[in-house]
């Protein structure tokens, strides 16, 4: 590891360590590795019972802000008496303000509580902020920030994009000295409302091959055709509903009799009961494993096990979508073959017919039809496996993004970086 610099970066991060959040662990253990001193300063504290590796190579210092205000009302007005002598005190009040007349929530307050004690606390070694999410962290950011008259950059990745206000969006995207976001797709988004488009750019998360287990040198050559010895379709991911899991348990209701398959499922979230409730109402209950949320060596167990790699994801109901799910290239470093839907970014890494297959979103007949062509043919699955893992090591670099973002961290506060491509 290189010397690290006595300046640092604070990074704002809703949780820390959070398991559905790998991406942003990878990213962080690889900027200290290239010599960047930073350290985390997280919204919340951690729910899940279970960490990655990853988790434990990050060296930084952890601080947690106050969750809700009210349970630490000390802190905050101490954070507020010393804010509110800090030169840009105003401006970030008014910034607040602005943003309240057009989000008058309690959830708008909490994040200006504790903007008021991150700007408090942040050590005068502190030379900028970089905040993971353009929604509630980049605007604890941004505040805090404007409070200290320090830099913020941000990382956006797929929930904060689609959810959030366009006119909020665009503001932050003024405030801030650049921007990285992890698809072509939200990146056209965004360069669209940003007043300096030249400041943002695409940094796919990619994969630290280094730190990931070999894949298999060999899969059974299932077929399909054993009841004894049936082909495992896996999918890994938060049961909500752009993840599609209640399309993917129609689809393999719909699968032809004569295949003998089982499914396993690794995640956690909001729908467990209903989907549980949902296999048992289809009858396929009994051929269905739900595994919850694990750390990432069982995850690579289960991608171990497994013959095929399905994702179902969609647009929900209130716009959230898909980025571009790391698990789909921690699939396909596994020798996996793939199916998924042609939602949000997936399209970016997965061709149709030449590393994965393709079905359109929120149609389970045709999601159906692709899993039983890969699920009776482990040749046409071994051909897209390959390709599919190809196209991670050649197109997907995590050292390329990793480098570019440790060389922005690194400029002077006062430089400006040049984001483009």
């Amino acid at each position: 590891m290189l010397p690290q610099s006595p300046a640092r970066v604070a990074v704002v991060l809703k949780g820390w360590p959070r398991l559905s959040e790998t991406f942003i662990a990878q990213e962080i253990a690889g900027l200290e590795a290239r010599g960047v001193a930073l350290e985390i300063w997280s919204l919340r504290r951690p729910t899940d019972k279970a960490r990655h590796p990853v988790h434990d190579r990050v060296a930084a210092r952890t601080v947690y802000l106050p969750e809700y205000l009210k349970d630490d009302p000390r802190r905050v007005l101490a954070g507020w008496t010393v804010a509110r002598r800090l030169p840009g005190y105003r401006e970030a009040r008014d910034k607040f303000l602005a943003d309240l007349r057009r989000d008058p929530s309690t959830n708008r307050v909490r994040r200006w509580g504790q903007a008021l004690v991150l700007a408090a606390e942040l050590p005068p070694s502190v030379e900028r902020l970089y905040a993971h999410f353009l929604h509630t962290p980049s605007s604890v950011t941004r505040y805090a920030a404007t409070m200290r008259g320090l830099p913020w950059s941000v990382s956006a990745h797929a929930k904060d994009i689609w959810t959030s206000a366009p006119r909020e969006i665009g503001d932050k995207l003024a405030d801030c000295a650049w921007l990285v976001t992890c698809t072509r797709l939200g990146l056209e988004h965004l360069q669209a409302l940003a007043p300096h488009p030249e400041r943002l750019k695409l940094v796919y998360h990619g994969l630290d091959l280094a730190h990931l287990p070999p894949p298999p040198t060999a899969r059974p050559r299932r077929d399909g055709a054993d009841a004894a010895n049936p082909v495992v379709i896996l999918s890994v991911g938060r049961k909500v509903e752009k993840k599609g899991y209640d399309d993917l348990l129609e689809a393999l209701a719909r699968l032809p009799a004569r295949l003998h398959w089982r499914f396993e499922h690794v995640g956690a979230g909001e729908l467990s009961d209903a989907l549980k409730e949902q296999a048992l109402r289809l009858g396929i209950a009994r051929r269905c494993t739900w595994h919850g949320a694990q750390p990432q060596g069982r995850v690579f167990d289960a991608l171990v096990r497994a013959d095929l790699f399905v994702l179902a994801s969609k647009r929900a109901a209130d716009g959230d979508q898909d980025g571009l799910p790391n698990v789909l290239m921690e699939a396909a470093h596994q020798g996996l073959a793939l199916v998924a839907t042609r939602a949000a970014a997936i399209g970016e890494f997965i061709s149709d017919g030449d590393n994965g297959l393709l079905v359109p979103p929120g149609a389970p007949d045709a999601l159906a039809d692709a899993m039983a062509r890969l699920v009776g043919n482990p040749d046409l699955r071994r051909r897209l496996a390959l390709r599919a893992g190809e196209t991670v090591r050649t197109h997907f670099s995590f050292e390329a993004g990793v480098d570019w973002i440790a060389k922005a961290l690194g400029q002077e506060p006062s430089v400006e970086v040049r984001a483009a491509e």
